[in-house]
Order: structure tokens, then sequence, then C-alpha cells
């Protein structure tokens, strides 16, 4: 083996790892953050959660960003750590696919019709397919769906390329005596979860195992450890997602540990022993790709129907590994939809904004609550009902403040048009929101004044009041609504009730006047309405700028 095989090595491995990514950014983009939203909702019971784990990560590629997924779930209170089990467990069953598909590379055959089944046959029409996709089409899931061809086309081609390169390391004596050596248990476990750690996938490792396979020097004996320990390796990633979340997170990435040690333990015991007593036929002859992906998958089927019975005992001993201090607060009691912000689902772009999406609902809820309570103060002040008002309104500032931050950090990753659409709403709107709240703490000051002077409006001016207030709770009604359903003909109808509600104003204003100059108000009284009406207009401008964004960027 020269120079220029080592070379080839190494350019077939950056192509392999960059054909992955690239095909599983595409699988992600396509999917557009709903097969998180199913895994979110869809987990009621363990063996649910096995199939939905294992669905997902066979589309996206990847059972390291599933269990970083559920690692987010976990922390940000969405899902609880009962549920987060059967997932972790059906991602490593999802994962083996990547390994059946690289495992075509090895077909060999003089059949017409078999040898188009192998990628380096196809390969290029998927390429050709992809190119023309991205450079000749305007539309985004076709761009994608390029993405994802080339990604493969990339991924089986550099995949060749270190096949071919190791090749001639068959005639190398070193080469097959570290194999040899690899074929002690304990050592093949600790070069494969070494090699996972490392490039932070347990689908690459298996497949540069596969591709080293073509020297025809790794034997059973040393690949079935070395697939051992590239399950345990896989785990590194979530470990690495949990440091500074949550203990219940924490516990989650514990979990996805301790299912893969407990596995690999069990399945290496039974197997050895087997092996021991009546030795296995094809343990010491060379492994081929598609006996990568059989082990693979054996393995990991194995280990969820051995462990799936004790999914409480992993909890516990998840629990028991991260201890909860005397005192503390359970951490999923309770959802804070701001935990929903976590700083994991920015490597899923797509799940990212919708759970961004929730948060801002959440916070358009708080706003119309906020200001439902502030304007209920005419006539009849409370100092608790305008404390309430006042606290609403340091949570919707909160909101304001860690979402435009996640925002900006969100709007930096590549999204989607629709994604984008919408992160562009989301800055748009989320001020205007905010200065609802603030109207609503500066109506119910007002009234705080008047009842602090002993001071109230005239039974006539109360009564024309309650009529505009609610005109405005109408208005502030449809606006949350045409945001939260997404609704454009809300949003539009928002733009004819702020017309309308200016005319209302004019009048309240025309009224007063009369009763001023027939003594029935005071000057406080007009400078108080004033006020009121003013802070009424600037509530409804907000409510009309929230719908020209929505009708504007047409979500």
């Amino acid at each position: 083996m020269d120079i220029f095989n080592v070379l080839s090595l190494l350019g077939g491995l950056a192509l392999f790892l960059y054909g992955m990514n690239v095909m599983g950014d595409g699988l992600a983009k396509t999917a557009g953050g709903r097969l998180e939203k199913i895994l979110e909702k869809l987990t009621s019971t363990p063996v649910r959660g096995v199939i939905l784990g294992a669905a997902v990560t066979a589309v996206i590629q990847s059972s390291s960003a599933t269990t970083v997924m559920v690692v987010g779930f976990v922390n940000s209170g969405i899902m609880k750590l009962r549920q987060a089990v059967g997932i972790i467990m059906g991602a490593n069953i999802g994962t083996t696919i990547t390994s059946w598909i690289l495992s075509l590379s090895g077909i060999q055959s003089d059949n017409i019709w078999i040898k188009l089944l192998k990628p380096s046959a196809f390969s290029p029409i998927l390429a050709v397919i992809g190119i023309i996709c991205i450079l000749f089409s305007k539309s985004e899931k076709k761009h994608d769906a390029g993405s994802i061809l080339l990604g493969f086309t990339i991924l089986m081609f550099g995949m060749e390329m270190m096949s071919d390169a190791v090749a001639p390391l068959a005639d190398v004596p070193e080469f097959i005596s570290v194999f040899t050596m690899f074929s002690n248990p304990v050592l093949g476990m600790i070069a494969g979860a070494v090699l996972t750690a490392v490039i932070q996938s347990s689908s690459a490792s298996v497949g540069i195992l596969q591709a080293l396979c073509a020297t025809g020097a790794v034997h059973y004996s040393a690949a079935i450890p070395i697939i051992m320990g590239q399950n345990i390796g896989t785990c590194v990633t979530a470990l690495i997602s949990s440091i500074g979340a949550k203990k219940n997170a924490k516990r989650a990435a514990f979990v996805h540990l301790y299912f893969n040690i407990i596995g690999t333990i069990l399945f290496m015991t039974v197997f050895y022993t087997i092996n021991a007593i009546a030795r296995f036929p094809f343990i010491d002859t060379a492994a081929n790709a598609a006996g990568i992906a059989v082990v693979h998958t054996l393995f990991n089927i194995v280990s969820t129907l051995c462990l799936l019975p004790f999914h409480k005992g992993l909890e516990k001993l998840a629990v028991v590994t991260v201890r909860e201090k005397d005192g503390q607060p359970d951490e999923t009691a309770g959802i804070d939809f701001l935990k929903r912000l976590d700083v994991r689902f920015l490597e899923k772009p797509a799940f990212a904004v919708a759970q961004s999406v929730d948060v801002i609902k959440q916070m358009a809820k708080l706003c119309e609550e906020s200001l439902s309570k502030a304007v209920s103060l005419l006539g009849d002040y409370k100092a608790e009902i305008r404390e309430e008002v006042l606290q609403i309104e340091n949570v919707v500032d909160r909101y304001e403040d860690e979402l435009g931050t996640y925002l900006v950090r969100l709007s930096s990753r590549e999204l989607s048009v629709s994604d984008s659409q919408k992160v562009s709403l989301e800055l748009h709107i989320m001020g205007d929101f905010e200065r609802i709240s603030d109207q609503a703490i500066e109506i119910a000051d007002i009234y705080k004044k008047l009842d602090k002077a002993a001071e109230g409006f005239s039974d006539k001016a109360i009564e024309e009041f309650r009529v505009y207030t609610k005109a405005l709770n109408d208005i502030v009604n449809m606006t949350v609504i045409s945001f939260i359903e997404e609704d454009i003909k809300a949003a539009e109808r928002v733009g004819v009730m702020c017309q309308d509600i200016k005319k209302l104003s004019a009048v309240i204003k025309k009224h007063h006047i009369k009763r001023l100059q027939k003594g029935k108000c005071n000057v406080k009284h007009g400078i108080a309405l004033e006020n009121l009406i003013n802070h009424y207009i600037h509530v409804t401008e907000h409510c009309y700028n929230i719908a020209e964004a929505m009708l504007q960027i047409e979500i």
C-alpha cells in the first residue's frame, strides 16, 4: 500500500462522511420537523416509542440525531423520561438501515439485473437526476430531493474509494495481525467504541468497517466485538449534548448508554458462551458488508427485545445515576413553554421553528389575557387584578428576550422557504404582541390613579366605554386567533375591525366633549379618558401590524 492508496483512503473517507451528512440534512429538511412532532405526541407506550424511534431514525439516517432530539424533548419538558426510553431503543434499530444500504456495494454477479442493484451501477443515474433537480428546478422540495440523491451518490462513491484503497492491505501481514488482535472481544469492543466516539456516528463507523471487509482480512471474530463497541461509542453524542441540561435530560442520555452497555454484555456473554461450547463455523471466516449489516441489525433487535420488558429498570438505573437533590422539585412537573427553546433543536432547524412558533403562540395568549384583565377594571378597580396584569407583563418580557435571542440564532441556520417565512413573521410580530402587554399595564395604571383619587366616570361614559372595550377585546381576540390558527381570512378581518374602532374612538371623544360642556364630567375625567382612548388606539395599531405582517409574508 503506497502513499496514493493512503490519499485515496482519506479522500474516500472524507467523501463518505460528507455524503452521509448531505443526505441526512436533505432528509431532515424534507421531513420539515414533522417526524419530530410525531415523536413528541405519539409515544404513549414503550412499544409505540420503539416503532416511532426506529421509523424516524431510518428516515433521517442518524440515531445520534434522534437521541440528541430526545434529550432536548426531556430537557424542555415536552416528553417524560419514561416516554424517551422506547424511542432510544428504536433509534438503535433504525440506524441499521444505513448498513443494509451500504452492503449493496458488495454485490457480485454477472447477471445484469443483479448488477443494477449495485450502487456503483445506479448511483450515476441518481447523481444526474439530483443535479438536474438542484440546477433546473425552482421548487424547494425538488432541491431537497436533489440533495438527498447527490448525498447518497457521494456517500457510495466514497465507500467504493475506501474499498479500493484498502484492497492492497490484504497482502500486508501487519494489517492482518492488527485485526487478529481485535479478535480479543475486549480490545475489539474498545476499538469500535473509540472510532465511533471520534466520528460521532455509528452508521459511519459501521460503513468504514464494511469497506475494510473488502480486504478479506476482517474475520467475524474481529468484526463482532468492533460492532458491539460501535453501539457503545455512539452514546457519546447524547452524553455531550446533555452537559448543562436538566437532570431528566441527563438521565435520558444515560438510558441510551446503559441500554447499549447492558445489551452488549448480554449479547457477548451469550454469544461467546455458546461459541465456547459449540464453535460457530462462520467465526473464523472473512466478513463481508452484508454480514456486518446482519450482525449490526441482529444485535440491536435482540437487545431491544430483551430489555424492552425491563424499560422501567433502565429508567430507575438512570435516576439512581443522576440523583435528585433533597427538596428539589420534579423537573417534569408543569411545562414552561420557554423550555421549548432548547438549543439542541437548532441542529434540526425545521423542528426548532415549530417549537418557536408554539412559544410565540403562548405569548400571544398571555398578551390577550393581560389586556382582558386590564380593561375589566373599568368601573370596578381591583388591586389584585392590576398585580396579575403586572406579573403577566414580566413573563411576556421574558418571552420576548428569549424568543428574540433564539430566533436570531435560528435565522442563521439553513432554513426552508416556509420556515424562513415563519421566522421572519415571528420577528415582525413579537414586538407588537409585547407592546399590547405594555399597553395593558398603562390602562391598568390609569384605573389605579382614578381609584386612588376616588374619581370615576359617569354612568353614561362607562356604558359607552364598555361597548368600546368589547370592540377592542374582539379585535385582540381575532388577532390572536388569526395568528394561532394561521388564518389569513381572520387577519383580513382584523384590518377592517381596526378601521371601525377608529371611527368608534372619534364618536366616544365627541360624546365626552358634550358631557364636559354640560358639566357632567370634569377635566380629570377628560384627561383620563383621552389617555385611555390613546392606549386603545395603540393596541389596535399593534393588532393591525400583526395582521399586515401575516398578509405580507403569507404564512
